[in-house]
């Protein structure tokens, strides 16, 4: 499998598309994806829980195992982390996680809070690449600890830092890395790798993307359209679930 800490490119970034189930990963595998992530809200919607509640650890366990066989790295937006679920996450197969500083209702995390739950799953599962999620922006709690946060967390062994939210090309470059940011509308690969990105996450982007497209597709067919022709085939379709 290839390196994935390795995969994180300044000025060449890894994009990454972030499936919601054994196919989604598979087929974005198959057509040539670097890596793969999973989105928390894909997941999560399609066991029917909310996002952000922790209600779907128990289904991303799950689909980290099934899709083990992976032949590209596989990374997992899991909300929250403690140091005993990374390290689950890790045996089944993951190459990498998400760990957030956002708490919901709360806020955020304290910065120390946060830097000390880093470096307990480094020392617990160190080949683990841990992606600190910072939601100053993400919360709209304002952005004056950003960076503060960012070198924290990557002085307590983070391996990268995810600063989702974030847009204005000049708060980008001030940020350390390797620094993934999440793609936003208007956006695009040339443009942020421009700005030194190592990483791009289309987060919940593909889901809502599918979720739009089926809404569409049912809607014209109710109108009075034919069935669409060109779409991938049951048979295609049941040998990706069903994959390797």
């Amino acid at each position: 499998m290839t390196d994935f800490h390795g995969l994180h490119r300044v000025g060449r970034p890894l994009l990454l598309p972030n499936a919601w189930d054994a196919a989604s990963v598979f087929a974005l595998a198959e057509v040539g994806f670097e890596a793969v992530g999973t989105t928390s809200l894909g997941v999560a919607a399609a066991q029917g829980v909310p996002d952000g509640a922790g209600l779907a650890r128990e289904r991303t366990l799950e689909l980290v195992r099934r899709v083990r066989g992976l032949r590209v790295p596989l990374t997992v937006d899991v909300e929250s982390a403690g140091v005993d679920f990374a390290a689950e996450l890790y045996e089944a197969g993951a190459a990498g996680i998400n760990v957030e500083d956002g708490r919901g209702e709360v806020g955020l995390a304290a910065v120390a809070e946060q830097a000390e739950l880093i470096a307990a799953i480094k020392e617990r599962v160190p080949r683990l690449f841990v992606n600190a999620r910072i939601d100053t922006y993400w919360l709209g709690t304002g952005q004056a600890d950003t960076r503060e946060r960012a070198e924290a967390y990557l002085e307590a062994g983070a391996d990268g830092i995810f600063v989702p939210g974030i847009r204005a090309d000049d708060e980008i470059r001030a940020l350390p890395g390797p620094l993934n940011v999440l793609l936003l509308p208007g956006m695009t690969v040339g443009g942020l790798a421009r700005l030194n990105v190592a990483r791009i996450s289309m987060g919940s982007l593909l889901y809502r993307a599918a979720l739009d497209a089926a809404l569409v597709t049912a809607a014209a067919i109710q109108a009075g359209a034919p069935a669409p022709d060109g779409v991938r085939s049951y048979a295609e379709t049941d040998r990706l679930a069903t994959y390797p």
